[in-house]
């Protein structure tokens, strides 16, 4: 993968070695306890994203104990999408924690903005971001707390899934896709989500590993 600019938002995943042939058949029906968790978990993330609103609007700053429960949130349901229709990724079961897990093999980190514009907090969300809504609403198809289907990433998830079947691997390269397309997906939901004002580029950086240009 090419070296790319810094962006606020970092996503990295590490594909397992040893990938069960069979696991993804049944692997939306272990994770239904997450569903459950992240339905209210997204419904806390609303409430408190309209609160971080008013904060930002009048003070210019988003609060940070907020900021990290709903970053916790994104996390969390990354996970689930790693471990499900958003990757098959990994067999390992995702953790029920909205805190990082270092030996996990999805990881989201968002640096926390010390300071936020109050005129694009009343535009981004929803004007500014169109464009990439778009775009993302193909990638994904429906969505239900962390569970993508009928969307690209889904598509290309069950075609992973056959591969692994048939031939005991996930194919590389459409793994490095996949992944990239989720990297998207999850720095529109941090814009969105009023987490940073660096627009998202418009680029899929594909692979594993995000990484600063001059790493790797």
């Amino acid at each position: 993968m090419t070296a790319h600019a810094s962006y606020p938002v970092r996503v990295d995943a590490r594909l397992d070695d040893h990938l069960s042939r069979w696991l993804w058949l049944v692997k939306w029906f272990l994770a239904i306890p997450h569903f459950v968790v992240l339905t209210f978990l997204w419904v806390a993330y609303v409430v408190l994203s309209t609160v971080a609103f008013f904060a930002i609007l009048f003070t210019g700053h988003y609060p940070k104990r907020i900021f990290e429960f709903n970053v916790g949130v994104m996390r969390w349901t990354w996970r689930v999408q790693y471990y499900t229709f958003g990757a098959l990724g990994t067999d390992r079961y995702p953790p029920f924690t909205l805190a990082e897990v270092p030996d996990y093999p999805a990881h989201l980190e968002i640096a926390y903005p010390e300071r936020l514009s109050r005129g694009l907090v009343l535009v981004k969300w929803w004007l500014l971001a169109i464009p990439h809504y778009i775009l993302i609403g193909f990638f994904l198809g429906g969505a239900w707390a962390g569970w993508h289907f009928g969307g690209l990433i889904s598509v290309l998830a069950v075609i992973a899934a056959l591969a692994l079947a048939f031939t005991g691997r996930y194919p590389r390269s459409l793994f490095d896709l996949v992944i990239g397309l989720n990297r998207w997906v999850l720095r529109v939901g941090a814009y969105a989500g009023l987490m940073t004002d660096e627009y998202p580029p418009f680029r899929l950086d594909m692979g594993g590993s995000d990484f600063d240009e001059g790493s790797g």
